[in-house]
């Protein structure tokens, strides 16, 4: 591997944490004299690929979404031309701080994936770095305080300019490496989110009464995945739940549906229990089988039902009542682009 001299940049980002790590990384090679170039997957990334250099170093960075890279950057990733060039894949996975540590999140299968499907292309892949951003999951716990957001941002800062002085010095940088075992014992997690999970998340989400009809979630949703249903923003199955549309509404009007969630789990399990107990073999497969298509049922007819009655204002009140994301305490989580300048 030789000193590289031109970089460009790939990323997805949902509320700006790979963007952070793309201009901090584009910013340390610009003032070591490297010509770079950074382009959004989203709206311009397929424009350029012709443009590629054959001895530019190519970088991707993406969010990790149930703990492999979202399908919209496996799908990029496939589409890529073949080439030889050097590539280092970057992630963003959910940092929590605890203390004077910043706890990391898992990487799972997103790097094995994505080396794999660029080694048949003819990449070679120099670098595989994890950075562990600020958690934007709202569906899960609440947003970030700001203290420990900028400390993330501090020690993620540091941690891609020493990241960048490695690969700058000719030298592989597989930092992975020492998540590799956490790693593959979450590989069959990482499936099943593939397989079914991002499908429930994407019903997850829904318009509260506090909607003003900007329509900025349906412009801005980097897959297109939302469109709008009797007036009121609905959210398809393409969805990525990369949480770009929850944080960026300047209502605060998009919620999770934490009440469905209850609703289904309960019908769900009631069902499944009445099918097995006087109708279907009661084996592990079977039930799960029987489980997660009873449950992908009851989440399409009962998302339809919830979003036709939340034309209702009380009914609108009731279930925004029952979702957490409804509380101020909850919070949003919006990457700070100007914080490069602030170290």
């Amino acid at each position: 591997m030789g000193k590289f001299e031109k970089v460009i940049i790939f990323y997805f980002s949902g509320t700006g944490n790979a963007r952070m790590i793309a201009s901090w990384f584009s910013k340390f090679a610009i003032e070591n004299e490297v010509y770079c170039r950074i382009f959004d997957i989203t709206s311009e990334g397929y424009i350029y690929l012709k443009e590629i250099d054959s001895d530019a170093l190519i970088v991707f960075i993406s969010p990790v979404h149930g703990f492999n890279y979202p399908k919209i950057t496996l799908d990029f990733i496939r589409s890529f031309p073949k080439g030889n060039n050097s590539v280092v894949l970057m992630n963003t996975r959910a940092g929590m701080k605890v203390g004077k540590m910043v706890i990391p999140g898992l990487t799972g299968i997103a790097f094995f994936l994505s080396s794999s499907i660029l080694k048949r292309k003819g990449y070679k892949t120099i670098g595989q770095i994890p950075f562990d951003m600020p958690s934007n999951w709202l569906s899960i716990h609440p947003a970030l305080r700001k203290k420990a957001i900028e400390f993330i941002y501090e020690k993620n800062y540091h941690r891609v300019k020493k990241h960048f002085k490695i690969l700058y010095s000719e030298e592989t940088d597989f930092a992975s490496n020492k998540d590799i075992i956490q790693d593959l014992l979450i590989s069959p997690i990482a499936l099943i989110y593939y397989l079914a999970g991002r499908y429930f998340l994407a019903k997850s989400y829904y318009a509260s009464n506090k909607c003003n009809n900007c329509h900025l979630c349906i412009k801005q949703c980097p897959v297109q995945a939302i469109r709008l249903i009797n007036a009121r923003p609905f959210w398809s199955f393409k969805c990525e739940s990369c949480m770009k549309c929850m944080n960026n509404c300047p209502s605060r009007a998009i919620e999770v549906a934490h009440g469905l969630w209850l609703v289904l789990i309960v019908l769900a399990s009631t069902t499944g229990s009445f099918l097995f107990r006087d109708w279907l073999p009661n084996t592990w497969i079977v039930r799960f089988l029987f489980f997660n298509l009873i449950f992908f049922i009851l989440l399409l007819v009962l998302y339809r039902v919830q979003h036709w009655i939340l034309n209702n204002k009380l009914i609108a009140q009731i279930i925004s009542l029952t979702s957490l994301t409804h509380y101020k305490c909850w919070g949003r989580y919006k990457a700070n682009q100007n914080h490069q300048e602030q170290i």
